[in-house]
């Protein structure tokens, strides 16, 4: 058995490499070369070697093998460089969400989101829109699906997104994808040790950890157990996805969380997915906009992204 040292305790960022040392790495992934990948971020090649140098005394182990011929990933090298794609990636929508949240006066696309769809989806397709549209500056303004449709009725948005059971008035739509709201709690809760699935009855007796009214969460939830009760009153009611799954995650109570939100969690064992049988919990995906044609321009080409070929 493993006994965790010093390191372990220190913070995250004195253990990991920095966003620049695995873009590099990428880079040296790519073209097979240390020069060409300094030359491809506009680094120094001295500079670059570096860079590699402390990453591995970093992470302790060898990752690109140097020769004559060029520069080639150990097989370590190709783990970390897999991992480091991925925190590169979410770096990227990262940059592309918190630009679109800064509400530039310039903004040529406004776009409302529900809060699953604007964590969760939006900033992906935001990356695509670049390619196709790299000049136009869009601003994201995220709420629940009742906000959303606030904000496109009062001419605030050109395009929504939102997840719930039909299409509030006053709005067109198009379904965009289908989402599955999963029953979760924290390994330590009794309902992760139980040999059956939930009963609806069960469920909606129970006091949850829920989204706010006018969450399209909350929407399916309420009408999925109308017929076995309704829902009991919250245990707490939060704002956000990211919220209610941090509550769960402590062992506060279990919760009706959208599929989309909990891959991490699930696969690391911080939340366990439990059984529930004779209840539909199932939900569209839309985008929506004031009543009349489709939109135009960069709001046609997001909404065509956001789309299922």
């Amino acid at each position: 058995m493993s006994v965790s040292g010093p390191e372990d305790t220190a913070p995250l960022a004195h253990r990991v490499p920095d966003l620049g040392a695995m873009e590099l790495l990428l880079a040296v992934a790519r073209y097979g070369s240390l020069g060409r990948a300094a030359r491809d971020l506009g680094i120094t090649q001295p500079a670059a070697s570096s860079r590699v140098r402390s990453m591995e005394r970093l992470l302790g182990v060898t990752l690109v093998d140097r020769s004559p011929r060029g520069s080639r990933l150990t097989a370590e090298g190709v783990l970390v460089t897999d991992w480091a794609r991925r925190v590169v990636e979410a770096a990227e929508a990262f940059d592309a969400g918190a630009q679109a949240l800064r509400g530039r006066r310039d903004s040529r696309l406004r776009v409302a989101a529900s809060m699953t769809i604007a964590e969760y989806l939006l900033p992906g397709w935001l990356i695509a829109l670049r390619g196709r549209w790299p000049g136009t500056a869009v601003s994201l303004s995220a709420g629940n699906s009742a906000v959303v449709a606030e904000r496109l009725l009062g001419d605030e948005a050109d395009l929504g997104f939102v997840e719930g059971l039909g299409v509030p008035a006053g709005l067109d739509s198009a379904v965009i994808g289908h989402d599955r709201l999963v029953v979760v709690a924290a390994p330590s809760h009794p309902w992760a040790r139980r040999q059956h699935p939930l009963s609806p009855a069960e469920l909606a007796a129970t006091p949850l950890i829920q989204r706010e009214q006018g969450s399209g969460t909350r929407q399916v939830l309420d009408a999925a157990l109308a017929a076995h009760g309704g829902l009991a009153e919250p245990l707490i009611e939060l704002s956000s996805t990211t919220a209610v799954k941090a509550s769960v995650v402590s062992g506060a109570g279990p919760s009706v969380l959208s599929e989309l939100a909990l891959g991490e969690e699930l696969a690391a064992r911080r939340l366990v997915r439990i059984p529930v049988e004779g209840v539909r919990l199932r939900r569209d995906l839309r985008a929506v906009w004031r009543r009349g044609p489709l939109p135009a321009g960069p709001a046609r080409d997001l909404l065509s992204l956001a789309r299922p070929a």
